[in-house]
């Protein structure tokens, strides 16, 4: 099940309109989605080693576009949002955010760029408090940048050896993502 997955994947990703895909997720991920677009630039370094760090380029060039459009929801749109986003599940990532960028300023904003909390809680956070957004901008390009970049060089890098494990274990990885997702929707159950 999971290798046709993965073979479709990798497929999609030699795709002509991959880069498009992979500039929208980006973009969208830093602002509004809830994907990441590691989804996208996996499979395309993995499908095209040689493109590697155009790939992380254009993510991060379009992450950045995107976090400025998060910094203006936060800056902007936050009170009339601030209801919605209170009945989500984002609203404790989105608290704990705003904390860190309130008490550590920059430097949260350049770790969250690292964290799997979703990188839209911080750029909004950051509008919200009115950071600067010059140095929001080049911090947040440089966070992400530093990410996306470091991804791409270890999938270069690990190349063909990386792609034959991961072939190799594709099934159990799938299997155990499956696993972790039930149980942590369990632990939401059993905790709400």
């Amino acid at each position: 099940m999971f290798q046709s997955l993965y073979d479709n994947t990798l497929r999609w990703a030699r795709h002509k309109h991959a880069t498009r895909y992979l500039s929208f997720v980006s973009f969208a991920d830093s602002s509004f989605f809830p994907i990441t677009p590691l989804v996208m630039l996996v499979p395309m370094v993995l499908a095209q080693p040689s493109k590697a760090f155009s790939f992380a380029l254009l993510t991060t060039l379009f992450s950045a576009m995107g976090a400025v459009l998060g910094y203006s929801i936060g800056y902007f749109l936050f009170e009339a949002l601030s209801p919605w986003l209170e009945t989500t599940h984002y609203w404790a990532d989105y608290l704990s955010a705003k904390s860190w960028v309130a008490e550590w300023g920059i430097w949260a904003v350049l770790i969250g760029g690292f964290l799997p909390i979703p990188y839209k809680i911080f750029t909004i956070a950051a509008g919200s408090l009115s950071m600067s957004l010059p140095l929001f901008l080049l911090i947040s390009t440089l966070g992400r940048g530093a990410r996306f970049c470091i991804v791409a060089f270890l999938l270069k890098w690990g190349g063909e050896r990386f792609e034959a494990k991961l072939r190799q274990y594709i099934n159990e990885i799938g299997w155990g993502v499956i696993a972790l997702v039930l149980l942590a929707a369990l632990y939401h159950f059993l905790k709400g």
